[in-house]
């Protein structure tokens, strides 16, 4: 078995990162008694997973994502009203099939993120395929000589794919939104470092990011998130307004290196994920950057739609996605899911 990381008690666990690790973070805010409760439930969870059997580690996580499904009354209410944003032409019955499904699947995510250590360029080919071969290759080909922006969102093991990359040869430069929790953020951040993943806190990003690109990387930027007016732009989602990063558009415009949507989505229930990656985003450059930026940041956001449509229980539904409003449109959480 290929394994790397840091031992404690015989099994890995993620620590805080070394300062030679490539992981860049920035959390402000002293540290309160319950950040190191939290930091300690946060171990003893890794350990949990980490000292079962990869097969049956994702099977508790999934029946965990189902208990979780059955008692946070408070995410399901969110994750239903999000669903009938999303789908409205579903039944009640069947967005609640999509959300079992997807909290089963965020289980068995935690589990697999426990296990990412034993993985190597070798075994983590057993789990993770290309849907395209030759067009992912032609696409690491091209980014060789331009570097890469890949647009992608927390959809199936959206861990597993910046990892496998990097084993792989790939190493990504991953554009990521802190954890409060900094010693939590530092741990998440140090586990990912050891596949060569650079994080990049995405509020002081842009400089790092178009230095990852002058050096041909990867920049990966999830981009499914809700985000304040500060940093966000207005384009549609499921045809309703979504504060969303315009970061891949700016860096596409500004690099010129290609906007690729790239995703892992599971295969099913099983521990097997497959990378998608869908056409190039076509850039367009009128002159008027504020309104470029827009149409480009649209075009990405058509993207995630696509995939999130494809692979609806592959999604996080428990974010507020529509959080932020544009100006005068009154707030839209929290609501109880229609019947």
């Amino acid at each position: 078995m290929e394994r790397t990381g840091v031992q404690i008690s015989g099994r890995p666990v993620p620590d805080r990162p070394r300062s030679s690790r490539p992981t860049v973070t920035e959390t402000a805010g002293a540290m309160r008694w319950t950040d190191y409760a939290e930091y300690a439930i946060f171990r003893a969870g890794f350990l949990f997973f980490a000292l079962l059997p990869r097969r049956l580690a994702l099977r508790v996580g999934a029946l965990l994502g189902e208990l979780f499904y059955l008692v946070d009354r408070p995410h399901r209410r969110i994750a239903l009203f999000n669903l009938h944003l999303a789908f409205p032409e579903k039944t009640a019955d069947e967005r609640r099939a999509i959300l079992r499904r997807s909290c089963r699947n965020l289980g068995r995510v935690a589990a697999e993120w426990c296990h990412l250590y034993e993985l190597g360029p070798q075994s983590v080919r057993r789990y993770v395929s290309i849907d395209d071969p030759g067009g992912w290759e032609a696409g690491l080909a091209g980014a060789a000589h331009t570097g890469g922006v890949i647009v992608t969102a927390h959809l199936g093991n959206f861990e597993l794919f910046a990892y496998a990359q990097g084993l792989l040869g790939h190493p990504i430069t991953l554009v990521h939104r802190p954890m409060r929790n900094r010693l939590v953020d530092e741990a998440i951040t140090g586990l990912r470092g050891l596949a060569g993943t650079i994080s990049l806190n995405k509020k002081t990003a842009a400089k790092a990011a178009l230095r990852a690109l002058r050096e041909h990387r990867l920049v990966a930027i999830p981009s499914d998130q809700n985000q304040t007016r500060r940093y966000g732009v207005f384009v549609d989602l499921f045809g309703l307004p979504a504060c969303t990063t315009p970061g891949p558009a700016r860096l596409g415009m500004l690099s010129r290196a290609p906007v690729v949507p790239v995703f892992l989505v599971r295969e099913g229930e099983t521990d097997q994920h497959r990378i998608v990656m869908l056409p190039p985003i076509e850039l367009v450059a009128t002159g008027d950057r504020e309104a470029d930026i827009i149409t480009n940041t649209q075009r990405c956001n058509a993207a995630i739609e696509v995939m999130l449509r494809r692979y609806p229980d592959q999604w996080i539904w428990f974010h507020k996605r529509w959080n932020t409003r544009p100006l005068g449109e009154p707030r839209i959480y929290p609501h109880k899911p229609p019947r």
